[in-house]
């Protein structure tokens, strides 16, 4: 294989663009060549996959972004690329810098900028909006329900910082949804996302910090074993019982043992709860 050929695969996932190889050289016939000899496939025009396996998301995310010079994944795929937002949609979202309104190509939906400047990084190599910029991309399509989690979420995995979505929503002032971000923002800036483990956590720190009562030590060791949600002054732990609870009653059993022996209260609630009966949970950490 070719050298640069290799390196631009070894970076890219095994997709490469033909404006790449004609950069370096290479000529239009010697790409028809290699896609007829070699059985590249080509998800876009002009970008092609060099192996025959299936295609996974991450190089469709790459294909999207090599479709054309300046192009970064933006929007539900940049969402989706983070982790914090689930886009299914057939399609991919591209931004290249630009004005000038949404166009759909094929398999890609191409968005024009002229405020990409400071908003650009590179996650799993891929060219791609910030999380806070994606965010704001978000916000118009969005309901509240949605926005709030992709906005816990996007903390929680440390892509992003309340301080940095909010001095997006400021360079960002007047699209829609931005007042909506910006209250998240604001009036959860001090809870410890990061240190959750799922989303209904992290759900739970809000709703606490809005019934105006103790915050809980999130996570921390009692006797050793973890627990969700911790007062150590009134000795009260509550665990949020995910979907695979059933599935390790042993050692949830085990712990509750443990911290009963340490003298701390345990009440349990499902993740399932806390979004549906949220006064459940609260009535739980104050009863």
């Amino acid at each position: 294989m070719d050298s640069h050929l290799r390196a631009l695969a070894a970076r890219q996932a095994d997709v490469v663009a033909a404006w790449q190889l004609l950069e370096a050289g290479w000529t239009w016939g010697k790409i028809r060549h290699h896609v007829h000899r070699r059985g590249w496939r080509a998800p876009h025009p002009g970008v092609y996959l060099l192996t025959s396996s299936p295609i996974r998301r991450h190089q469709l995310w790459f294909a999207a972004v090599l479709t054309a010079r300046g192009s970064v994944l933006s929007h539900g795929s940049a969402g989706a690329c983070y982790g914090f937002h689930r886009f299914e949609r057939g399609y991919e979202v591209v931004t290249r810098p630009g004005q000038g309104g949404r166009q759909r190509r094929g398999a890609l939906l191409v968005f024009r900028s002229k405020s990409l400047d400071g908003e650009v990084t590179r996650h799993t190599g891929i060219p791609i909006t910030t999380a806070a910029r994606v965010l704001i991309d978000l916000a118009p399509g969005l309901s509240e329900k949605r926005m709030g989690r992709a906005f816990r979420e996007a903390i929680r995995l440390k892509r992003t910082t309340a301080r940095r979505v909010l001095e997006a929503v400021e360079r960002h002032a007047g699209r829609s949804g931005s007042s909506l971000l910006s209250a998240f923002a604001t009036r959860y800036r001090t809870l410890p996302y990061q240190r959750t483990r799922s989303d209904a956590e992290a759900r739970a720190l809000e709703l606490l910090h809005d019934a105006g009562v103790e915050p809980p030590r999130v996570n921390v060791k009692v006797a050793g074993a973890e627990a969700d949600l911790v007062s150590v002054r009134r000795r009260l732990i509550i665990e949020i019982d995910g979907p695979n609870f059933h599935q390790f009653r042993d050692e949830d059993a085990r712990k509750e043992r443990t911290w009963d022996e340490a003298g701390y209260i345990v009440r349990r609630i499902s993740s399932d709860a806390v979004y549906a009966t949220p006064a459940e949970l609260v009535r739980l950490w104050t009863g």
